[in-house]
């Protein structure tokens, strides 16, 4: 048995269905194995997305980052034997799973919890700062919202590699935990606070030349956005703080540059690039690219590399509430333990 969340009918959008039971279709899983599930990270869907593959199934997993035990392997695997304990992005979940990309051993001092809760932000960190912003020693990185779990994830990420990190905080209470960040970052910014300025403090922490990467939670467009858009950054301010050849790694997948930005960005000979959590899924021929970032984020877990920001995680019973709370942005995200 697994769950699936159901797909939202055209007459009722904003309100889709709750979770409902499934089972695993007959097909040949002789080069997959299959899980029984300790823990799984619930993250919102991108419905859209899905219509934009021509996906169209009624039913769709979710808790797809799921820490387990292997229960069953297929005729052709070799890496892993039953009763291995494992951590990875599966085809359906939740309790018992058939593993969509080949999982990785999970180290044994790694909670189940803490390694389901945490991978998807442990990915989007690794692939922000490493594919595309190419992060080396001595670079100075800007994270916006790094009391995020994705953000506090960058932060740690990179000042394990040597990286002068400056990030901003929404709330007093976020800019008291970030400065108490060990390796500590060099600057938090408070954007709630109106006396601070975004370009003229990152101007001033180095020295009028800017930032070599920058990574959004997301990007103000306009003017007149919602009150919760109040504390993004406007995306003429993210390319202002850029040095020459920086990297802009942004979350939002409708970003519009108007013509003056692009020329600032071609003046700084700047990148934009976008984050998809999911892209490394899409194709097979990136499986083993995927399999060396998942096996270095649990290694660095289980070595207090990363330390993710502790999940309080749901019983099975609550799975549907909290998954409709994620996929409604009332929370980012949700640990169901089984």
């Amino acid at each position: 048995a697994t769950f699936g969340y159901c797909r939202p009918s055209k007459m009722n959008k904003n309100h889709p269905k709750p979770l409902q039971n499934t089972t695993l279709g007959h097909q040949d899983h002789s080069h997959q194995v299959r899980v029984q599930v300790k823990a799984c990270g619930l993250s919102p869907l991108d419905l859209k997305l899905l219509d934009d593959l021509g996906i169209q199934r009624d039913l769709i997993p979710v808790g797809r980052e799921v820490a387990g035990v292997i229960q069953q392997v297929g005729s052709k695997v070799s890496f892993f034997q039953p009763d291995d304990e494992v951590v990875g992005k599966l085809l359906s979940s939740i309790c018992v799973c058939v593993c969509a990309c080949p999982p990785v051993h999970k180290p044994e001092k790694l909670s189940w919890v803490c390694a389901a809760g945490a991978l998807r932000d442990g990915v989007c960190a690794y692939t922000a700062l490493h594919t595309h912003a190419r992060m080396a020693a001595g670079h100075t990185l800007l994270v916006l919202d790094g009391a995020s779990s994705f953000g506090l994830m960058c932060i740690q990420l990179a000042c394990y590699h040597g990286v002068k990190v400056l990030t901003t905080s929404h709330t007093p209470q976020q800019t008291s935990f970030l400065e108490q960040l060990r390796p500590s970052v060099v600057r938090v910014i408070p954007v709630y606070d109106s006396s601070s300025d975004l370009l003229s403090v990152v101007s001033e922490e180095t020295g009028g030349l800017g930032v070599d990467i920058v990574i959004d939670s997301g990007v103000c467009l306009h003017e007149e956005e919602p009150e919760e858009m109040k504390l993004l950054p406007h995306k003429h301010d993210i390319i202002s703080v850029l040095g020459v050849g920086g990297h802009w790694v942004t979350s939002h997948q409708d970003l519009q540059l108007d013509p003056p930005d692009s020329r600032l960005l071609y003046l700084k000979s700047a990148s934009v690039s976008f984050l998809n959590a999911d892209i490394w899924t899409a194709s097979s021929a990136q499986q083993g690219r995927y399999l060396h970032i998942l096996k270095d984020i649990v290694e660095k877990m289980s070595a207090g590399v990363l330390r993710p920001q502790p999940e309080e995680a749901v019983p099975l019973y609550e799975g549907t509430v909290a998954m409709e709370m994620v996929q409604r942005r009332q929370k980012r995200k949700a640990v169901v333990q089984l």
